[in-house]
């Protein structure tokens, strides 16, 4: 009898101690969303982020306030290369926004973008068209955008009926920095517009967020971003 009494009292003893230790249900969803929450901020900070288009300067491919995601492990072992479509931080020796109605976000907005529940603002999105070493130049007798003497045929993201450009450069591009172009040429303050103001232009390499991948609003425009074919056909410097 004394054997059996101990090891009820063991026994009960124990699930006391079990039941003590679990958590009451407020305390487990606040533990849950705490948790949550920090999976959402380290998927932003080291793998995808939400933004949205803040302008028209990216017509026909994106549209003002289209929604897109982009990747960053990409650019983990190796720069962005010509014909990626990249977000990139304001340059802080020419502050690119500053000519700009788009300005950072601020109060819920700005807490909803740190955690990565709602696409980023403050930020630029071009197509890189140079990277560092290479030549750019505009335009050949064609017309064209040359880089490394190679003409770039731009048909299939220019807006229809486009000029690849009209203003007249001819640029070599510092190591560590990019030349990035907006694809709707006539409505887009690029390196191009920025080539007397410090930096020339160009954008480091340190400055980009990532490549995007993939238009995910509207829905009914759901698209897998691809570079296009023509950039694998620009030499080396």
């Amino acid at each position: 009898m004394a054997t059996t009494t101990g090891r009820s009292r063991s026994d009960s003893s124990g699930r006391g101690r079990r039941e003590r230790k679990q958590l009451p249900l407020w305390q487990e969803t606040i533990l849950l969303l705490v948790i949550a929450l920090g999976l959402a901020v380290l998927i932003k900070a080291f793998f995808v982020q939400a933004f949205y288009i803040p302008s028209p300067s990216m017509e026909p491919q994106f549209v003002k306030n289209d929604r897109i995601l982009v990747q960053k492990v990409s650019y983990w072992t190796h720069p962005p290369r010509r014909g990626d479509i990249i977000v990139f931080k304001d340059p802080p020796d020419s502050h690119w926004l500053e000519s700009s109605d788009i300005g950072p976000s601020t109060g819920l907005k700005k807490v909803m973008e740190v955690i990565g529940l709602y696409p980023a603002g403050g930020h630029l999105v071009k197509r890189v068209i140079g990277v560092g070493g290479d030549e750019v130049k505009c335009c050949d007798t064609q017309g064209r955008v040359t880089v490394n003497g190679h003409a770039l045929n731009e048909k299939n993201y220019l807006p229809k009926g486009t000029v690849p450009s009209l203003d007249k450069f001819d640029v070599k591009v510092p190591k560590g920095h990019l030349w990035v172009m907006g694809d709707n040429r006539g409505d887009s303050a690029d390196s191009r517009a920025h080539m007397g103001q410090p930096g020339g232009g160009f954008i480091a390499d340190d400055l980009v967020v990532g490549r995007v991948f993939a238009l995910v609003w509207p829905a009914s425009r759901f698209e897998i971003i691809h570079r296009p074919q023509t950039f694998a056909s620009v030499p080396n410097p």
